[in-house]
């Protein structure tokens, strides 16, 4: 698989929970390694140390991987150091929390552009929630309530790695406390034109090259593709398969 590019995009789950453990064992396998060195980027947390401490755990506990952290925020880093750890790493992953606030840092430091230099080189590239979006063109985000609780939600712009909106949480355990989240999606998409990708927790998109299949880690949780077309609002089920099916397939209308 080398030079092949990676992506498992992840829609939600609890690590401390275990939830996501079947889909963070396929991005371990996508490695190829037994060991692999794994990056963490919990610039969304502000870097919380919480967080970071239970990634290890999950991670090099129970998935026997080799831990580094990217602390952008809580440390004063070189492009030299950066660029080390980005590139001399066999997965990155990339946590949840506050999209906008992550991708305004990520590009002041330069981390957007090693992160696609990642992608390019076959480097595994996974994450949930904000560390799903960041892969998109853009995503539907949740970042202005971190500091207002009624706000709306905003598209946020990402990578661009996957040419279409990403919605992550898409059915999920917060539903109650984000009733606004699918008919805001509904109209986001209706004003930009753009095709939505939505993700349930527990449930994530591997990308392998130019194919994908989606996987999940609990009965009942899938992904959908969400659109407009002709005055027409659709919501289609991307079902599961054994294959590998067209990328290009899931992004058009």
């Amino acid at each position: 698989m080398a030079n092949l590019q990676k992506l498992v995009i992840i829609g939600g789950g609890e690590i401390l929970k275990a939830e996501t453990l079947i889909l963070d064992r396929e991005t371990v396998k996508l490695s190829g390694k037994k060991h692999p060195k794994l990056l963490v980027i919990p610039t969304a947390s502000s870097d919380s140390e919480n967080y970071c401490d239970a990634v290890k755990k999950y991670f090099g506990g129970k998935l026997g991987c080799r831990i580094d952290l990217l602390l952008l925020l809580k440390q004063s880093l070189s492009k030299k150091v950066i660029k080390e750890k980005i590139l001399g790493s066999d997965i990155i992953y990339v946590g949840g929390g506050n999209t906008l606030m992550m991708m305004n840092v990520w590009r002041r430091a330069g981390v957007d552009k090693l992160l696609k230099a990642a992608f390019r080189k076959g480097i595994v590239l996974s994450g949930v929630s904000a560390g799903s979006i960041c892969w998109f063109s853009f995503g539907l985000s949740d970042s202005r309530r971190f500091k207002n609780p009624k706000a709306d939600f905003i598209r946020v712009s990402g990578l661009g790695l996957i040419d279409a909106l990403h919605n992550p949480h898409y059915h999920s355990a917060n539903y109650q406390k984000e009733k606004d989240r699918r008919p805001d999606l509904r109209k986001m998409l209706k004003k930009s034109g753009d095709v939505g990708i939505a993700v349930d927790d527990h449930c994530a998109i591997k990308v392998l090259g130019d194919k994908y299949q989606v996987i999940a880690s609990r009965t009942g949780a899938n992904t959908y593709k969400v659109f407009w077309k002709n005055g027409k609002y659709f919501e289609e089920l991307i079902r599961k398969k054994s294959v590998f099916s067209p990328l290009k397939g899931l992004l058009s209308k």
